[in-house]
Order: structure tokens, then C-alpha cells, then sequence
């Protein structure tokens, strides 16, 4: 497609460590999958899968952040990440954590977007920002000197309240509840059915993969119309459960080496519901109240899902 015919982003996210802009370079190619989840709702988690039924083997030719690299990150020099993915010959599988608005949106590609309850992302979130390495992150993003020193962090439950009534502006604050709920709110607008007139959109919900590993698997190939012989589906989805991803933690970090104090940690073992376990019920119906101001009861009533009480998953993304 001709540079000038290409679609382009409505929007410029960027901050200390990323920036959607980076997205202009890229040449899209039939076929191409683009990961685009907020942060922690099982961004690694879907890329594993995209992996896997891409190659159709557990034994993946390389580590999963260079087959599927994080494009707006800003720890490697864009054209370095360009030209690796224009070396890559097989169907690409790219991460983002831009919502929809923030990268140029292609009839060649197919995005998925993955969404969590927010509280329990939130949760999630809360746990990771212990386990960075601020000042590594600030070199490897050519931010000069040590990370300015933060306030001691507040209990997790008062972090949460918060978090809750946070007002921050969606755009500027990805992070915050306005910020999660603006991004799936603006990709449950954009579903469109494969093949059709504009690209697809594919939302999976974090809850359903928890639940029903290999169905959401099976499901995800047939949309991306990827086919799987029966007798290869057992070693996929082993290989896409939290005990092997954790198992193999070195080779399925989203990262550098040095940017989590502890990479196992990353794959934090937990339930779905965290944040009911943590919050008392006056928090809970404020919680709700909250989200109901800032997203439809559509986009809600499908986020709000709860897997099966005591269902393991892997904290990822």
C-alpha cells in the first residue's frame, strides 16, 4: 500500500517511555495481528497464544518480546524494531498497549483487544509497580540520571480507593480507571466482522481465557482464520497455561533484561476478583458508581464478568 493511502492514527500518546508515533513506520502486511490490551489484562498471555498457533509448536524459534515486539516502547530505537519485523516471514503478531485512536488502523490487520475487570487489573497493576527497576527502565529509555525518589506507597486497599476515584484525563492517563475503560469502550465501538469493509476488531475478555483456555484458543484461530491439525492442540494449549509460561519465564518476558527485580514475579499467581477480596462493600458499590460515569452498560456488562470462583490465572500483560 501506497504511504500516502494509509490510514493514520486521530492521536498522539506518548509519555517518558512510549510513544504511539512510532506506529507511522510501520507497513502493514496481509495477515498482520496487532495485540493492543491495557496493561495488565494478559497482553503476554495473548501473545503466547498468537505464538503458538502461529508457529503450531510449544518450541518457539526465539524469545516471545522479539517475535512479537512491544512497537511504542522506547527501550529499543524504532528502526531497529521496523526492521526486525520487516525481516520476519511469518504471519506478525505485535503488541501494543495504545488504544485503537492511537495507531493507524489497516484492513490488512487484525486487532485484538483483551479486556479485564478493572479492579482486577488494577490490582495487578499495583503488584508490578513494585517489581520495576526505575532506573534501569529510565536508561534503556535515555532518560538522564536516577529515578526521582517517591513517596512511600500506600497500603494496596488505600492505593485502590484511589484509583477509584481517580478523574484523571482517559488520554493522558492509561493507567487510571478513565484510561482502561476509554480504551475498551472505544474498541467495543470499532467491532467489525472479519472480512469486512473496515478492519477487524476482536475483543477477548480475560475471565472467558481463564475459564475456557482451549475454547478462547480455538475460537481466536478461527477467527484469525488459522487452522490446526486436532492432534497438535493438546501440546498449544499446555504451552499457553500460567504453570508453563511461568516455567519458561526468561523466554516469555515482555522486557530488557533488568527492567523487573524479579522476572517470576511476572507472572503473578492469583484468582480473578482480587479486588472484591480487597474492598468492603461501601467501596465496591462506589467502585461501580464510578465506572458507570465513565462507560455504557454494554461495555460494562461485558467487562464486569467474574471467572469461576477459585480458577487460577496468570497475572500477565
Amino acid at each position: 500500500m501506497d504511504a500516502s493511502a494509509r490510514p493514520a492514527r486521530t492521536y498522539r500518546y506518548e509519555t517518558a517511555v512510549a510513544d504511539s508515533a512510532r506506529w507511522d513506520a510501520f507497513r502493514p502486511r496481509d495477515g498482520d495481528i496487532i495485540v493492543c490490551t491495557p496493561p495488565k489484562c494478559g497482553t503476554t498471555w495473548t501473545q503466547m497464544i498468537c505464538a503458538l498457533l502461529v508457529f503450531q509448536t510449544p518450541d518457539l524459534p526465539e524469545p516471545l518480546a522479539r517475535l512479537s515486539p512491544w512497537l511504542d516502547w522506547l527501550t529499543a530505537p524504532r528502526d531497529e524494531v521496523i526492521a526486525r519485523l520487516a525481516a520476519q516471514r511469518h504471519r506478525r503478531f505485535i503488541k501494543t498497549h495504545t488504544p485503537l485512536d492511537g495507531i493507524p488502523l489497516d484492513p490488512l490487520a487484525t486487532y485484538i483487544v483483551v479486556g479485564r475487570h478493572p479492579l482486577d487489573m488494577a490490582v495487578s497493576l499495583y503488584h508490578q509497580g513494585a517489581n520495576l527497576d526505575r532506573d534501569r527502565m529510565r536508561e534503556l529509555t535515555g532518560q538522564a540520571g536516577p529515578a526521582p525518589a517517591q513517596a512511600p506507597r500506600k497500603p494496596l486497599r488505600d492505593w485502590l480507593v484511589s484509583w477509584i476515584a481517580s478523574d484523571a484525563a482517559p488520554r493522558d492517563h492509561l493507567d487510571s480507571l478513565p484510561g482502561v475503560l476509554w480504551h475498551i469502550s472505544d474498541a467495543w465501538s470499532r467491532q467489525a466482522p472479519p472480512g469486512g469493509e473496515d478492519p477487524a476488531v476482536i475483543l477477548l475478555h480475560y475471565d472467558d481465557l481463564v475459564a475456557d483456555l482451549e475454547g478462547q484458543m480455538r475460537r481466536l484461530a478461527g477467527l484469525l482464520g488459522i487452522e490446526v491439525p486436532e492432534r497438535t492442540w493438546p501440546s498449544l494449549v499446555r504451552a499457553a497455561t500460567f504453570e508453563e509460561m511461568r516455567a519458561a519465564a526468561a523466554r516469555n518476558l515482555p522486557s530488557p533484561a533488568g527492567v523487573l527485580k524479579d522476572p517470576l514475579a511476572f507472572f503473578r499467581r492469583g484468582t480473578s476478583g482480587a479486588g472484591h477480596e480487597v474492598l468492603a462493600e461501601p467501596e465496591l458499590d462506589r467502585y461501580y458508581a464510578r465506572a458507570a460515569e465513565l462507560a455504557g452498560p454494554a461495555v460494562l456488562g461485558w467487562l464486569h464478568r467474574r471467572a469461576p470462583a477459585g480458577v487460577d490465572s496468570a497475572e500477565s500483560g
